[in-house]
């Protein structure tokens, strides 16, 4: 399986706890990755996601941009190129803290995505 992100469609993501945000599913089952699925997420200026837990991990790579990533108790700052483990039942939070779209592919078990 071969593709290209500008295929892939956008979904935004709503709620309280969530602002400037959006999605795109890159590989998942259906692709044949059994079991995960890989995404790309876009916090735009003043996005982020929600602040929160649950019990799988997940795998993330910066791919542009600039922000910080809530992890239990502590704030890292993420650019380009920054990766980061995050393990389940851990609370944390993706902020775009500037002035461009912070995205980052975000990798997780197949229970852990929603749209």
């Amino acid at each position: 399986m071969v593709g290209h992100i500008k295929d892939s469609k956008i979904h935004k993501l709503e709620g309280d706890a969530v602002k400037n945000a959006s999605m795109q599913v890159l590989v998942s089952p259906k692709d044949g990755w059994d079991g995960h699925v890989m995404r790309e997420l876009h916090l735009e200026p003043n996005g982020y996601s929600p602040k929160h837990s649950h019990p799988w991990y997940h795998v993330n790579y910066v791919t542009e941009g600039s922000g910080s990533l809530l992890i239990g108790d502590k704030v890292y700052e993420l650019t380009k190129g920054s990766y980061a483990y995050v393990p389940g039942d851990t609370l944390h939070q993706f902020k775009n803290t500037g002035d461009t779209t912070f995205s980052f592919i975000c990798i997780v078990i197949e229970e852990g995505h929603k749209l």
